[in-house]
């Protein structure tokens, strides 16, 4: 045991200066349009999803194997885009739909650079749509035109951002994330996002197909298999 500790020490050591190093680097360069945690938290993305990779945070994806038929219409639902139009989800009939609850302040903002890059590998198949919410520890406390900014100028987002709103089961959970955490709804699932950048599928019929947790990145193979 001693052994064990003393050969692991000089990692640790070296683990820890990296880190140092890193987090040093960030705070000498940081972006006139970031906070310094955002960008601390955009550099140590990689870091923060390690864990998930090691714990199996595939274990929490739920597909719906069975094919259960949705009891609602996903395409009546409609939604207010970030610019206040409002757009129905009928535009969307015939294409995949990724949903995901987004914040700029978060640990796993860095997927947002994840999902532009899943949108324009798939765009001819696949709308990917951002529903900023401030339901986790505050972590989107941006106005609309600020996030559609700090999205579009470090991340180059350009797939749909809808307006801010509450993605969690209660009173003023948004129409959509009602539909996706009901499964009176879409006839299987009933989880609802458990923290920032949760991603749900729906197929080109708007049947819900998968559940995805914020620790699985959109370009993780279990994703994307199910965009063949």
């Amino acid at each position: 045991m001693r052994m064990h500790l003393k050969n692991s020490k000089p990692m640790m050591i070296k683990f820890a200066i990296v880190f140092g190093v890193i987090v040093g680097s960030v705070l000498l360069m940081k972006k006139k349009d970031m906070s310094y945690r955002q960008s601390i938290l955009k550099t140590m993305y990689p870091v923060i999803m390690f864990p998930g990779k090691l714990m199996g945070a595939k274990n929490a994806v739920q597909i719906n194997t069975a094919g259960k038929q949705p009891i609602q219409d996903f395409y009546a639902l409609n939604a207010v885009l970030n610019n206040g139009d409002s757009i129905s989800f009928e535009t969307f009939r015939g294409k995949k739909v990724l949903l995901v609850n987004t914040a700029s302040d978060c640990g796993y903002t860095g997927q947002y650079k994840e999902l532009e890059a899943l949108y324009q590998q798939y765009k001819n198949n696949l709308i990917v749509i951002g529903f900023p919410a401030n339901d986790f520890k505050e972590q989107e406390k941006k106005s609309d035109a600020d996030i559609a900014t700090f999205c579009k100028v470090n991340y180059g987002v350009t797939f749909l951002l809808m307006r801010k709103g509450s993605v969690v089961k209660g009173a003023e959970q948004q129409s959509v994330y009602q539909w996706l955490s009901s499964a009176s709804a879409n006839g299987w699932c009933s989880k609802a996002p458990v923290w920032n950048f949760c991603k749900y599928l729906v197929n080109e019929e708007g049947v819900l197909t998968a559940y995805f947790p914020q620790t699985v990145s959109p370009l993780d193979e279990v994703v994307t298999t199910q965009l063949q």
